[in-house]
């Protein structure tokens, strides 16, 4: 890292670039009126950005035709006049290619998480299904009742898998270094430390710190995890750092105190060097659907809604819930007598257990599973206490000597709770959820833990998708209180179809 800042004149926060020469005033004027011309690096940046959204183009357009395609074959043997179904498939495909433009779908390919350009993606192909269908009325145009209830699921199914697999495609390229935003963070060190961590890795986040700019004065490098951050400059050098590093994104952690002008004179020396500011929020748990941003007199304004626990939204997951759980209990119901089975010829004992779990207020309700251990497993539970590999409040190990043959496969691929699908049919549980504590758990939670007990527990939730049982405790109760401020019915799904992947490929169960 020294030879590093050594080569760009960094070795201290001190030191810099050396003094100008004298110039004269003519010089100064055609500088000063120059327009500031983009760098190699910005280059680089719009150039490969540039590239992607082609290939996307190009994705998208073949399969919107191929849906419109679909869909004309579907109308035309049904007896439309094929004057009317050809004028309806060009004038969907002009406007489902321009709404996909339009909406940006393809800038949140490349900045934004799997679930907003998802729902992007769905929102440009509804609207574009809705003009069409608005058009063809007015017109007096022969329903498209086909081209709806074909060609719209079609299209977004295809459109989201193509989508899919260009995301795995970009994650491959910035794990090499390539399609990422080279980043210098800006601020005080614990606000970069905070913000270097939720930007790793960069195939996640789409920005590769290279460096960083500590405005306290403190001029060792950064370690998060097993990273070294190199730190460069200070607060008056931050556009110079930024050009010598060939960086295309700053990320402003920190503004530093009494001075108001600094974001502004920051972005016009970033002028032709980087691409984007990025003002760190310093909200890191908080969903981008609870943020608003406005304007007040030329001041920006962050608005966050604050967190409510009753209402539609609550009724329409209910709704959910119900609907989700009705159709589990169908195939579950098939594949129950098998399991049963197996429960019984393993070891002896009951099929199901209960046990007394703590859902929404505090209030206890029976949980039900199939058993998984023998009928002595909580007898043995202080014994086996001295071995406990969990963090926190939670018992885990390993390998646990009270979880049966059968038990071990059950809960490697979480077969063993689908009952619960029953306390969510009744209303003890949600689909998705903070897990489910134990009486014991909860009666040694700190103060700011007891929000997890403001929703329902959940069959799944973030816990499930990141890791479950190797998660630590505080990381576990971190996702939890995530999930219970930032819930939504499109997360829920989305966890639901993270769960369904993790069933598949299973880490974390035992």
């Amino acid at each position: 890292m020294t030879s590093m800042k050594e080569a760009l004149g960094l070795a201290s926060p001190g030191m810099f670039m050396p003094l100008p020469t004298l110039q004269t005033s003519d010089t100064v004027m055609a500088d000063a009126a120059t327009a500031p011309r983009a760098s190699a690096a910005l280059l680089r940046r719009r150039e490969w950005e540039h590239r992607f959204r082609e290939r996307l183009l190009l994705s998208d357009t073949v399969t919107v035709l191929s849906a419109v395609v679909v869909s004309a074959v579907i109308e035309m043997g049904g007896g439309a006049a094929a004057s009317d179904v050809v004028l309806r498939g060009i004038l969907l495909a002009t406007v489902w290619t321009v709404l996909l433009c339009t909406l940006r779908t393809r800038d949140a390919a490349l900045f934004r998480r799997g679930a907003e350009e998802a729902r992007a993606l769905a929102m440009a192909t509804a609207l574009s299904f809705g003009i069409v269908a608005m058009a063809a009325v007015l017109l007096g145009s022969e329903a498209m009742r086909p081209t709806i209830l074909a060609g719209l699921p079609l299209g977004l199914a295809a459109l989201l898998l193509g989508r899919l697999v260009w995301r795995s495609r970009l994650q491959t390229l910035r794990r090499s270094g390539r399609f990422a935003s080279r980043t210098l963070v800006v601020g005080n060190r614990a606000d970069v430390e905070c913000a270097i961590r939720a930007l790793l890795p960069a195939e996640r986040s789409g920005y590769m710190v290279v460096g960083a700019t500590l405005l306290d004065g403190n001029a060792r490098d950064l370690l998060i995890g097993d990273v070294r951050i190199p730190v460069f400059g200070n607060a008056i050098t931050v556009g110079t750092v930024a050009a010598q590093l060939s960086t295309d994104t700053v990320v402003l952690a920190t503004r530093p105190a009494g001075d108001p002008d600094f974001v502004k004179r920051l972005s016009w020396g970033l002028e032709g060097t980087a691409t984007e500011l990025v003002l760190s929020n310093h909200l890191p748990e908080v969903s981008r659907a609870r943020l608003r941003f406005s304007r007040v007199e030329g001041l920006p304004l962050i608005r966050v809604r604050i967190p409510h626990y009753d209402g539609p939204d609550r009724m329409l997951k209910r709704i959910v819930d119900v609907s989700v759980a009705s159709l589990a209990l169908i195939p579950i119901a098939l594949l129950a007598p098998a399991i049963a089975l197996l429960v019984k010829l393993d070891s002896p004992g009951p099929v199901f257990f209960f046990q007394e779990r703590v859902g929404r207020d505090g209030r206890t309700f029976r949980m039900v599973k199939f058993r998984s251990m023998s009928t002595d497993a909580e007898s043995r539970l202080a014994d086996l206490s001295v071995q406990n590999e969990g963090s926190g409040l939670l018992f885990k190990m390993k390998a646990d000597p009270r979880v049966t043959r059968v038990g071990r496969v059950l809960r490697k691929l979480s077969l063993d709770e689908l009952p619960q699908f029953w306390n969510v049919l009744i209303g003890d549980m949600s689909v998705v959820g903070p897990r489910p504590p134990l009486p014991r758990e909860v009666i040694g939670y700190e103060k700011d833990v007891f929000r997890r007990l403001y929703v329902k527990p959940g069959i799944t939730g973030l816990w499930q998708v990141s890791g479950r049982s190797d998660l630590s405790w505080e990381e576990s109760v971190r996702l939890d209180l995530r999930y219970v401020e930032n819930w939504s019915v499109a997360d829920d799904l989305h966890i639901m179809w993270r769960t369904a992947k993790v069933m598949i490929q299973p880490h974390g169960a035992y």
